[in-house]
């Protein structure tokens, strides 16, 4: 049953109106004026009762403002204490226009005055960019290609441009698409990628320098490309055959550098080797002369002399090379042809047959070959050789 029903004897109004004549809502006005006088009473002020009259006897004491102005700057002060970190650079906004730029540390700025961006600028970032390019040999390919950046100018960074990652991406797209534009096939995909990386990162250095983006780009990667999946095949083929190609062309110019230095060093050795037969000859031939001059005033002083000892000389070093020997045994022109290969080989193998005792106790003589003397005739002619016809 409602409060305000008839028949109820309670009519208890929850405005904590009694008597059921008043059933509106509190008075407003009222509830300020206890509040206020409440708080006039907390700071030494004195409040005017119960009366709900706007009558005030007293206000805030001096001391109770002090109080209150000193609590509001300890709190302003403390709100514009802020720390920076050692990788960030603060970017302060003074009524909301660029201000400077403050260093990592404990900083403090004055509160809904300044405000303070932190900014870090040495994380590295990365972002990709792929998509599906034209060649210049008019070829669809498959690229993709990471950027690493970081933050270089805080600045730039934040008023330059609206969404400077966003424009890095689109400028790595533009300068991408750019560069396989102006390629073929075949060095986006296996000889010109290094070339195709090199070119795109100079490009988007470019257009971040003059969009003054803020951001230093420190890597390009270009990931491998791959053509369509329709003709992969193919191209895998085509590919492979050029690896092969690429293969042999090292292995003869490893087989060439190999054999060059071999064959450097086989003319090295032929070229001195006929320098010092070339300086041998010449040697010898002056040696010759040399001898020939030493020995013409001897040969005219005593010819006779000169000539036999020449003769001498000659048969000593014919001898000494030849393994017969020619000895005249006595006055009668009578010669002995002496084979000194045939007696060594005698010597050899009288050696091997040495005289045995058989198991029978006799002693068995070894068997001797007598050589047959030359004649006459013979030994003659080879004197008459030998001693130049005299």
């Amino acid at each position: 049953m409602a409060w305000n029903e008839p028949g109820n004897n309670n009519n208890k109004d929850p405005w904590g109106n009694r008597g059921g004549k008043d059933q509106g809502p509190p008075d407003l006005d009222e509830i300020y004026r206890d509040t206020m006088n409440k708080i006039r009473k907390t700071f030494g002020g004195k409040g005017n009762g119960n009366n709900g009259n706007n009558k005030n006897s007293g206000g805030f004491s001096s001391a109770g403002l002090i109080l209150v102005g000193v609590i509001l700057f300890f709190v302003w002060g403390w709100l514009g204490v802020s720390t920076i970190k050692e990788a960030e650079r603060g970017v302060v906004l003074r009524f909301g226009q660029f201000h400077t730029i403050i260093e990592g540390g404990l900083q403090w700025q004055p509160a809904f005055i300044d405000r303070v961006i932190p900014i870090n600028v040495e994380q590295v970032d990365s972002l990709t960019s792929t998509g599906m390019m034209l060649t210049k040999d008019e070829n669809v390919v498959a690229v993709e290609m990471e950027v690493q950046y970081r933050v270089e100018n805080p600045r730039d960074f934040l008023f330059s441009v609206t969404e400077p990652i966003y424009s890095l991406r689109q400028a790595t797209d533009s300068a991408l698409r750019y560069v396989v534009g102006h390629s073929t096939m075949d060095d986006v995909l296996t000889t010109g990628r290094e070339e195709v990386r090199q070119n795109t990162w100079k490009m988007l250095e470019e257009v971040i320098s003059n969009y003054k983006l803020g951001i230093v780009v420190l890597d390009v990667n270009f990931l491998p490309a791959r053509p369509p999946e329709q003709v992969k095949s193919a191209f895998d083929d085509a590919i492979a055959a050029q690896e092969d190609e690429n293969r042999y062309i090292q292995e003869a110019q490893a087989y060439a550098k190999s054999r060059e230095p071999e064959a450097r060093g086989v003319v090295r050795r032929i070229e001195e080797e006929a320098k010092a037969y070339k300086q041998q000859v010449i040697l010898e031939a002056q040696g010759e002369v040399a001898r020939f001059e030493k020995l013409l005033p001897e040969f005219e002083a005593a010819p006779e002399v000169t000539r036999r000892r020449l003769y001498l000389d000659t048969m000593e070093q014919v001898y000494s090379n030849t393994t017969k020997i020619i000895l005249d045994t006595d006055g009668s022109g009578n010669m002995m042809y002496l084979p000194l290969d045939k007696i060594m080989q005698h010597q050899a193998d009288s050696n091997a047959n040495a005289p045995k005792v058989s198991s029978s106790g006799q002693y068995s003589p070894p068997v001797i070959q007598k050589s047959r003397p030359v004649s006459s005739e013979r030994s003659s002619r080879d004197v008459s050789r030998f001693s130049g016809g005299r």
